[in-house]
């Protein structure tokens, strides 16, 4: 898509928004959550009503369904409400996939260059894939990918890439707790015949999607480390004409540097400090 195009689209869903209201209880929980960041020991029901100037059963409603999904946790002796571990789990993945996203683009940029496929990266989180970045080649429409946009990991070379890395233990539990939906006849759906694909993966240093999870397409994945641990993974995407056997080698030639010098990246990125503590 061109600037021309993005620009468009850009200035139709501001309009879109502008025309859209916001949802009240929405924006109050939010304050609530902002005002008990700000509060070193936190707030009690009393304190975040009158703060918020809103009824203390609209007040408890909004800290009652918050602390139930985790954002809060209060104290049972003095009442108070402070932030709960799941906001702090949130912003620690935001700051990973960013700092990943940061060190990454020069090269995805690189990569894309010299391929001229799309290059995506992505995280796994919560069992699927998050794309945090792609870089498309000029001219070209693009695959149906955004990002944000969560992916299945076992039809997919960044899933697979990502999964196949997992501590065993890790490993084994994913394969036992999920189900694979089918996206066509070229899928994996058995847990079985995806832990040999992964044993593959492992082995070659690369997983492939070869139509598995759309038709006429193909896709490379391979992991990005830091310090031996994954923390994302990367791929190449394009058509059954453009990704082929016969140039796949390449691919993943260019891929592995690409990984090595994100990987490179997010070390040299940190202060000496940092990299201590990764260590």
């Amino acid at each position: 898509m061109d600037e021309s195009c993005l620009d468009g689209l850009e200035a139709e869903t501001r309009a879109e928004a502008g025309r859209t209201r916001s949802v009240p209880v929405l924006e109050r929980a939010f304050a609530a959550l902002e005002l008990l960041a700000a509060s070193s020991n936190g707030l009690t029901l009393p304190d975040v009503a009158r703060k918020l100037q809103i009824p203390k059963s609209s007040a408890h409603c909004i800290l009652l369904t918050l602390l139930r999904q985790g954002y809060l946790s209060r104290s049972d002796r003095t009442r108070r409400y402070v932030l709960g571990q799941k906001l702090f789990s949130l912003a620690s993945h935001a700051l990973a996939g960013q700092d990943v996203r940061e060190a990454a683009m020069p090269h995805l940029r690189q990569l894309m260059m010299a391929t001229k496929l799309t290059v995506h990266l992505g995280v796994l989180e919560g069992g699927e894939v998050i794309l945090i970045a792609k870089v498309d080649p000029p001219g070209v429409t693009g695959l149906a990918t955004w990002l944000g946009r969560r992916m299945d990991v076992h039809c997919t070379g960044m899933g697979k890439a990502l999964i196949a890395n997992l501590p065993a233990e890790d490993l084994e539990q994913f394969l036992r707790s999920r189900t694979f939906p089918r996206h066509n006849e070229n899928t994996i759906v058995s847990a079985k015949r995806l832990k040999q694909e992964l044993d593959t993966v492992r082995t070659n240093g690369f997983a492939t999607d070869d139509e598995e999870d759309e038709v006429g397409y193909r896709c490379i994945g391979v992991p990005v480390l830091d310090r031996g641990r994954i923390v994302a993974a990367v791929s190449l995407a394009g058509s059954v004409i453009q990704v082929t056997n016969e140039n796949k080698g390449e691919l993943v030639r260019h891929l592995t540097r690409a990984a090595e010098a994100i990987s490179h990246a997010l070390h040299v990125g940190r202060s000496p400090v940092e990299r201590e503590q990764k260590a």
